[in-house]
């Protein structure tokens, strides 16, 4: 399929994130809530093909980047009881394939996590293309996936009275992308 089948105004090139403009967030199960946090520094772009399955992409997070509003949560993440910053300090994606099926468009890719490499697919919405004040072209791009942080030999946990834990498994993860055109 061409990529002017799916986003026609989104042209072949390299398309750079801006981490300004960017979120790379996520959240997981806490006690009886979910708690949320994010990455602040990141980096990756977007190589659009005429054929929308040679598009591809590229994402490197630094994981001593966390950030949940609790500096005493986040030094524990660091740690490595949870994500081990100090031997695995980036997190990684590249795509393996794009796809379209039945109008929803779909990421797949593998995912790096503290050194263990595992297969994730982004459900991907595309949200234009236009002109910024500083003379550049942007794309805009919402994506999401969960996983499950076992999976990736995130193993940390509290157990808790009767047969429950104080984090669950499942990380949903959230994306909103801005990408300039080079």
């Amino acid at each position: 399929m061409s990529i002017a089948a799916v986003a026609p105004e989104l042209t072949a090139g390299t398309w750079n994130i801006d981490p300004s403009h960017s979120e790379v967030t996520f959240s997981i199960r806490h006690l009886m809530t979910k708690v949320r946090g994010s990455f602040t520094e990141f980096s990756g772009a977007v190589q659009v093909a005429e054929d929308l399955a040679d598009t591809t992409a590229t994402a490197e997070i630094k994981m001593t980047s966390i950030d949940t509003r609790n500096a005493d949560r986040d030094g524990h993440v660091r740690s490595s009881d949870v994500l081990d910053v100090e031997n695995h300090p980036t997190m990684t994606f590249a795509t393996k394939g794009v796809r379209s099926e039945g109008g929803d468009h779909y990421v797949d890719g593998e995912l790096t996590i503290r050194g263990v490499t595992r297969p994730v697919s982004l459900e991907v919405e595309f949200h234009g293309v236009g002109e910024d004040p500083w003379g550049g072209t942007r794309a805009g791009f919402s994506a999401t996936a969960q996983i499950n942080r076992r999976d990736w030999g995130v193993e940390f946990n509290v157990p808790l009275k009767g047969d429950k834990a104080m984090l669950g498994d499942k990380v949903d993860i959230q994306l909103e992308i801005q990408a300039v055109k080079a």
